[in-house]
């Protein structure tokens, strides 16, 4: 492992040389290389599959494995949208002379090694490569067990376009023991590692968090609401709350959790259960929801579980106040949402709720890095501290200070 990241740490040096001009012709070469074993990739994405249908994998998990011709090319364009992004290393980000002369300049800089450890789904492979690539970082990926066969098979083919032009194959890695002591050992070499950026279920976050020496930007759980206000539109509520829910239920900006405001809740509640019925949705309900529609219970270890499947608590609660009581208690500080009419009642509930993304009047799954126009994304970013919310190219930037003397000394 250390000579792995030794190797590692050295390519950053030769990555750091690189013009920006450079990286955004390897970039295009990577994504049409994707294009180009289209097939291989499919194959390989087959291993995998059968051995989830084997493994009983959720539906909602299984699609998130699944690469099929228009994913793959969707992984293309990503790295084609990366590549067009403005360069993100070098810009000088402020510059001041001080009192004794000296020209100070504030830089931004690549963080180095960047490890990476994510489940389920073969596209993050792509997506991080590039845009590590672009910030002129090494990766080194981790991914699970479960895309095992389709993340060697497109790390390889990312890799092959350096190994053509004479780079080392070690500024896109994965980790050679994939194993949980594998982790455990990648998440303490802070000599070679300088950031470790975990997404994934809440076991794995947890366990990287209380055990790495690395930094951690934490990708934590999606445990995120929609409050439907009194004053809302009917018709844009369900359909935003359907949308949250059903489109991708595997994923982590999808709703976990509708609140809907007691004022509304006699109208609203029995439309709602027809249109989540209509899509197999499998509804849990507090008692007062249970005395309006028939659903099964909700307990409070519901309100906290993230399903990433196609099952939705609701909640009625006592208007906006309630709504951001529930969301401070139950939150994970991802994704929150709130349908109103009402710009006072929509300012109070943008202005209480600690998460990263808060909506009026739109899904949360827009939470994402190509939704928000950062080409693609490392992953969601719950932390506060360096990166939050969807994290791109510039979370994967530092800075230094450059200092332009002329004999000072002090």
């Amino acid at each position: 492992m250390e000579q792995f990241l030794q190797e590692a740490k050295a390519a950053s040096r030769v990555l750091s040389l690189l013009s920006g001009r450079q990286k955004n012709a390897l970039l295009r070469e990577m994504a049409e290389a994707l294009r180009a074993n289209t097939m291989s990739i499919i194959e390989e994405n087959a291993k995998d599959m059968r051995s989830a249908r084997i493994n009983k994998l959720s539906s909602a998990l299984q699609d998130r494995l699944l690469l099929d011709e228009g994913r793959i090319d969707a992984m293309a364009t990503a790295i084609e949208e990366i590549a067009a992004l403005k360069e993100p290393v070098g810009r000088v980000l402020d510059g001041w002379i001080t009192e004794e002369g000296l020209k100070i300049e504030k830089v931004s800089v690549p963080i180095g090694v960047v490890g990476i450890i994510y489940e389920s789904r073969p596209n993050v492979t792509s997506d991080t490569a590039a845009l590590c690539f672009k910030s002129a970082n090494v990766c080194v990926l981790k991914g699970g067990k479960e895309a095992e066969h389709s993340n060697q098979i497109i790390a390889s083919v990312l890799r092959s376009v350096l190994r053509k032009h004479e780079l080392p194959e070690a500024l896109i890695s994965l980790l050679p023991d994939s194993s949980r002591e594998g982790v455990t050992q990648l998440i303490k070499m802070d000599k070679y590692v300088d950031l470790i950026v975990p997404r994934g279920g809440e076991g794995l976050i947890r366990y990287v968090s209380e055990n790495a020496t690395v930094p951690v930007v934490k990708h934590d759980k999606g445990q995120c609401h929609t409050y439907i206000d009194k004053e809302a539109k009917i018709d844009d509520a369900i359909a935003i709350a359907i949308n949250a829910k059903v489109q991708r239920p595997g994923v982590c900006n999808a709703m976990e959790t509708l609140l809907v405001d007691e004022a509304v809740a006699a109208e609203i509640l029995p439309q709602l259960k027809r249109a989540f019925d209509a899509e197999g949705t499998e509804l849990k309900g507090c008692e007062e929801t249970q005395r309006i529609i028939t659903v099964n219970n909700v307990s409070n270890e519901d309100f906290d579980t993230e399903y990433l499947a196609n099952i939705l608590n609701i909640r009625v609660v006592k208007g906006v106040e309630g709504a951001i009581e529930h969301i401070i208690r139950f939150g994970s500080g991802h994704s929150e949402a709130i349908v109103t009419q009402n710009i006072i009642t929509a300012e109070l509930f943008l202005n209480s709720i600690d998460a990263a993304a808060v909506y009026v009047n739109a899904s949360t799954r827009f939470t994402d890095g190509g939704a928000f126009g950062f080409g693609a994304e490392v992953g969601i970013s719950t932390n506060k501290l360096h990166a939050r919310g969807p994290m791109g190219i510039e979370g994967l930037t530092t800075y230094k200070f450059k200092i332009y003397g002329s004999g000072q000394i002090r």
